[in-house]
C-alpha cells in the first residue's frame, strides 16, 4: 500500500482478519494462469496483507515475495510458514533493485493507494518483464452491489475510494505497461475469500459482527446507525423472502470484480 493512512487502518482489520479472508482457490488460479507462473522465477505481491494469496500462490511455483505497509499484517504473513519472503514498505517506493522480479500481482488494494501511477512506475521498474495482474472491484461496478440498498452511506465511501477502471488502465500505460487483458471475475457461491462482496449469494453473512470486521467497507467507513438498521432491514428481507426481489434491481453484465493484466515487454 502507498497511503500512510494504510498501514494503522489494517493494523486494527488484522486482529480478525484471517478469521475471514482466505485464499479462494478459484482466484488463485486465475491469479497463476494471469500472472504466467513458473517455476525458478521470482515473483513480488504487491500490498500482501496476511499473505493470504502469496502463500497460496508460492505453493505452486516460483520464489515469492510480498511487501505490505501494515507490520500487524506482516506480523500473521510470517506465522503462515518459510516459503515466503516478506518486507515492509511502501508500494510507491518500492524496496528492490530494478529488474528484480518476472511477474507481480495485486489483490484488493488499489482502493487505499490513493495515486496509482507512482505505484505502476515502481511496479514496471523492478520487473524483468512479465505482467502485473490486478485483481480489484472498480467504483461502476460498486454501483450495482445491492449492498446499496442496505448500507448506501457506506457504499458511497467505498465507491468514492475505488479507481475507475478507466483510470487504472491509464495509469498502467503511462507506467509503460501494455494492457493484456481484462476479465470480469463474478462472486461464485462458494467464494472462500469474505471480502466486501463475498455475500452476494449469501446475504446472512453480512449480520456476522466477524465477517463484518474483516471487510474494510464495513470496519472503518460504515456510520453505525446505518450498519445497524441495514443488518436489521437485510434480515427482515431475508426471513419474508422479499430480498429476491431487491437483488434483481441490481442484476448486471459488468462483473463483480475484475482482473487487469498488464505486461512489461522482455
Amino acid at each position: 500500500m502507498s497511503s500512510s493512512n494504510a498501514a494503522p487502518l489494517y493494523d486494527n482489520i488484522g486482529v480478525n482478519y484471517d478469521a475471514t479472508r482466505r485464499a479462494d482457490p478459484y482466484l488463485t488460479e486465475r491469479l497463476v494462469r494471469h500472472v504466467g507462473l513458473q517455476n525458478g522465477r521470482r515473483y513480488l505481491d504487491i500490498a500482501c496483507g496476511t499473505g493470504n494469496y502469496t502463500v497460496a500462490l508460492a505453493a505452486r511455483g516460483g520464489c515469492w515475495h510480498g511487501l505490505d505497509l501494515s507490520s500487524g499484517m506482516l506480523r500473521s504473513a510470517r506465522r503462515k510458514g518459510r516459503d515466503i519472503h516478506l518486507a515492509r514498505g511502501d508500494a510507491s517506493a518500492l524496496p528492490f533493485a530494478d529488474l528484480s522480479f518476472d511477474g507481480a500481482v495485486c489483490t484488493m488494494a488499489l482502493h487505499h493507494i490513493s495515486d496509482l501511477l507512482p505505484v505502476f512506475c515502481e511496479a514496471f521498474r523492478v520487473l524483468r518483464q512479465g505482467r502485473l495482474v490486478i485483481f480489484t472491484s472498480t467504483c461502476e461496478q460498486l454501483a450495482n452491489y445491492w449492498l446499496n440498498e442496505y448500507f448506501p452511506i457506506a457504499m458511497e465511501r467505498s465507491a468514492d475510494q475505488m479507481p475507475p477502471v478507466a483510470s487504472v488502465i491509464w495509469a498502467l500505460s503511462q507506467a509503460g505497461f501494455t494492457l493484456t487483458r481484462v476479465e470480469h471475475y463474478y462472486v461464485r457461491p462458494d467464494l472462500q475469500d469474505l471480502f466486501l462482496y463475498a455475500g452476494k449469494h449469501r446475504p446472512e453473512i453480512y449480520l456476522s459482527d466477524a465477517i463484518r470486521q474483516g471487510i474494510s467497507t464495513f470496519s472503518t467507513l460504515a456510520d453505525p446507525v446505518e450498519l445497524d438498521e441495514g443488518c436489521h432491514r437485510l434480515q427482515r428481507d431475508i426471513e419474508s423472502g422479499s430480498f429476491r426481489q431487491v437483488t434483481e434491481k441490481y442484476r448486471n453484465d459488468d462483473g463483480d470484480y475484475i482482473f487487469i493484466v498488464a505486461s512489461k515487454p522482455g
